[in-house]
């Protein structure tokens, strides 16, 4: 029931204003042309197919949603600066400014990198060149990521390593054979993670095979299948396609 006697608060008139700014700025950015290396390992075929054409979501992010985003923006900007400081000889950029990353299928398949290390203290044991991926999680995430390795707890970025590790070797040769350092910060307290992550050849050619997928059945107006056949499914219930995908607008 709506309340017609609430009047907003100060902080909540001010948050209105800074998530108005937000989603308009984000409305001005052109939308990716592409298939993001990112989002390979996701379980539903059907929800990478409504993303790389573009179809409209349910709903728009959210000036909180974002905010979010930006504050994962932020972590690993923070964690760039730790590694640094530990001694890592870690690079983000290219000596032009651009981001590390490949471009395939004739740019329909792409991906940045966080970043690649070649070098480190010797008590660390690693090999080089090797790939850097950060992520930024809330608490109970974190912990599971500790608890079970990023494979199992979190296989949408064991893909993504994977198929950086695949298509950079390309241009930074041996960095498929050295295990990549995935980086995980608590947002709530701060802790960090680290994990060696091996490169896993079939998950690369498993997630490099539903791109493909995907773009041939778009070419010829095929719908990709759904991921499960039930709409309360976990996944299907935070999807920004849920409505479309069931409601018989696919």
């Amino acid at each position: 029931m709506l309340d017609f006697n609430h009047r907003p608060t100060f902080t909540e008139t001010l948050n209105t204003l800074i998530d108005a700014a937000l989603v308009a700025e984000q409305k001005t950015k052109p939308e990716r042309d592409y298939m993001g290396a990112s989002r390979l390992g996701v379980s539903c075929q059907r929800a990478l197919q409504y993303e790389f054409t573009h179809t409209p979501k349910d709903e728009d992010f959210s000036g909180q949603t974002l905010r979010i985003f930006a504050a994962g923006h932020a972590f690993e900007d923070m964690a760039i600066k730790w590694l640094h400081a530990a001694g890592l000889q870690l690079f983000t950029r290219k000596q032009n400014g651009e981001a590390f990353g490949f471009s395939v299928a004739g740019g329909r398949i792409r991906g940045h990198v966080d970043g690649i290390i070649n070098g480190a203290p010797e008590e660390l044991g690693l090999s080089f060149p090797m790939l850097w991926e950060c992520k930024s999680m809330n608490a109970k995430s974190w912990k599971d990521t500790v608890k079970n390795g990023v494979a199992k707890s979190k296989p949408v970025y064991a893909a993504q390593i994977a198929i950086y590790q695949a298509y950079m070797e390309g241009t930074v040769a041996g960095i498929s054979r050295n295990p990549a350092l995935f980086t995980a910060v608590n947002k709530d307290t701060a802790e960090i993670y680290h994990e060696l992550v091996p490169f896993d050849a079939a998950t690369a050619q498993t997630a490099s095979d539903r791109a493909v997928m995907i773009l041939r059945a778009t070419e010829t107006g095929e719908v990709m299948p759904r991921f499960t056949a039930d709409p309360e499914y976990y996944e299907c219930r935070f999807c920004s396609y849920r409505q479309r995908c069931w409601e018989g607008n696919a």
